[in-house]
């Protein structure tokens, strides 16, 4: 079930790159991406589960990194040619195409590969937890939210090849994530005292988007058949036909090993790295807030200051091996499969861990990724309008744990937020009064300058943490910990400690208990501290989630 509620975010990230990589018009690749970011993705969350910080949780490709990513690609050195625009003058299969988009996604890959050894430092050095007294919801806010908001260009575009199936695609998430979420579908279970018996089970509220895509993509499939959509490719609606990328299914193969190096050598420019730590920032802050919401859901005790060093280094161990497999992208926590373990109650490593080896097969069988790649645009388009807008949602909502009847904060998230969209806007258009005569220093500040996420960022950084105003008033009060860190329960050692007795039973000398990220041998008296986000996810009787199961392996 977790890997079926991350499909649409993994899918979705290689699609948005395609056009920045040239590749809008090879599908073929698009199914080799979307192939190697599920192998990716089940790697590292067998990685996050036994060696991380060892909650269930899934890791799938980040839109933290896709703003970045496109900046670069925007960059003079990196647009496309003209000729990649058009589908009549490419020639998949030719070298001089190949080497076009493989040198743009060696960039990427060497920028995210050389980006990840700093989230890797500050997670195995324990500078999260430093970080985090400094960065409150007024800066998340802003961050999170123009992960998203300067990707409406792209989105509009796409559900604009054909507004009808596009807008049909919405209605149906919104039917089956807002509407129908609380009905119940009865499903034959085997299991238990009854043995086979019927159960109930939430589909539209774990499926929304899955259930939306499949069913617009057969629509789709009938209007083609009918013909009832153009056969004219300069056609308005042409590209919602299901046979206009139909040959990759009969091309990919049916198996396919994504391998480190896959597209070549990786490359490295700092333009490009400057521009991958500011969603590596991104990326950490949002992941902490998913350790504490996953182990209030599954009844786990707050996870203690070693487990999330551990978790964020591990996480930037996965976004090395997404830059050196060469997805595109890099690996963070899915929010989504937190909220899915909500509804389902399962807090089981051994289901994660199921999903994971589910993802690595995925990854290796080359004709579901061919199926994932031949979804028709507006479907696509539509699926980004409503996801977009989520992500931008969930943003604004960090603001609740703010006094927004303050002005300083009105003025801060405000402020930040325009410059957000305006500063990258005007630097796009008039990038040569930039220029300082040092190649590498324009590339930089033109990639950061027109990243909104780093630019409304730095800007909610910068005043939260200079403007006078109490720990109250910005949120902090309630945004971090309680006590310095959650309390070495013997139950917190319990979960979290690692697998096989290391730390614990064998590897226990004197000089690994200074690490950051090692398991402490004794337990606190305590039964349950509290860090950080962790007060923000209990309920008002302290007490654990009705149903929640104990988290073991």
């Amino acid at each position: 079930m977790h890997f079926l509620t991350a499909l649409g975010g993994l899918v979705a990230v290689p699609l948005i790159l395609a056009k920045d990589l040239c590749l809008q018009h090879d599908p073929l690749t698009q199914s080799y991406l979307i192939s190697t970011i599920f192998f990716v993705s089940g790697l590292c969350t067998l990685l996050q589960v036994f060696l991380g910080v060892r909650l269930p949780i899934l890791q799938g490709g980040t839109f933290a990194f896709v703003a970045p990513s496109l900046a670069m690609l925007s960059l003079p050195a990196w647009k496309c040619p003209e000729w990649t625009f058009n589908a009549s003058l490419v020639n998949t299969s030719s070298p001089e195409f190949t080497e076009e988009w493989q040198k743009r996604i060696r960039e990427l890959q060497g920028a995210i590969m050389v980006a990840s050894c700093v989230q890797m430092l500050v997670g195995f050095s324990g500078l999260i937890g430093f970080l985090m007294r400094f960065i409150g919801p007024l800066t998340i806010a802003p961050t999170i939210s123009l992960v998203a908001l300067p990707l409406f260009d792209s989105a509009g575009n796409n559900a604009g090849i054909h507004w009808g199936i596009a807008a049909m695609t919405i209605f149906l998430i919104v039917l089956f994530s807002q509407y129908l979420k609380n009905v119940a579908v009865p499903v034959p279970v085997y299991g238990g005292k009854k043995k086979c018996h019927m159960s109930k089970f939430y589909l539209f509220q774990v499926f929304p988007v899955l259930l939306a895509l499949c069913i617009s993509w057969l629509l789709c499939f009938v209007l083609t058949v009918t013909n009832a959509l153009p056969t004219a490719p300069t056609a308005y609606g042409h590209l919602a036909r299901t046979d206009t990328k139909g040959n990759v299914l009969s091309q990919a193969p049916w198996f396919r090993f994504p391998y480190p190096g896959q597209w070549g050598l990786p490359t490295i420019s700092l333009a490009g790295v400057f521009g991958i730590i500011a969603g590596v920032i991104s990326s950490m802050v949002e992941s902490v807030g998913d350790y504490y919401a996953c182990a209030r859901l599954v009844g786990a005790p707050p996870p203690p200051r070693h487990a999330v060093n551990r978790g964020i280094g591990i996480e930037g161990l996965g976004c090395l091996l997404a830059g050196a497999w060469g997805t595109g992208n890099g690996t963070t926590s899915y929010s989504e499969n937190v909220g899915a373990l909500g509804i389902t109650r399962v807090g089981s490593r051994m289901v994660m861990v199921a999903a994971g080896c589910l993802l690595l097969l995925m990854g290796v069988f080359g004709k579901i990724g061919a199926a994932f790649a031949t979804i028709p645009t507006p479907v696509i388009g539509g699926m980004f309008l409503v996801m977009f807008g989520v992500i931008t949602a969930v943003g604004i909502s960090n603001l609740q744990y703010v006094d927004m009847n303050s002005s300083r904060n009105l003025f801060i998230f405000g402020f930040s937020i325009y410059c957000g969209l305006a500063i990258p806007s005007w630097v796009n258009n008039n990038s040569e009064k930039l220029q300082t005569g040092i190649l590498q220093l324009d590339q930089v500040i033109q990639v950061l300058l027109t990243t909104g996420m780093f630019v409304g960022g730095f800007l909610g950084f910068l005043l939260d943490n200079t403007i006078p105003g109490s720990l109250e008033e910005r949120g902090l009060l309630v945004w971090n910990q309680i006590q310095e860190e959650s309390e070495e329960t013997t139950k917190a050692l319990e979960v979290y400690r690692l697998p096989c007795g290391i730390g614990t039973k064998s590897c226990t000398s004197a000089c690994t208990q200074y690490l950051p990220f090692w398991p402490r041998l004794e337990a606190g008296k305590g039964e349950r501290g509290m860090n950080l986000l962790a007060c923000l996810f209990q309920d008002p009787s302290g007490e654990r989630p009705k149903g929640a199961t104990e988290t073991k392996l």
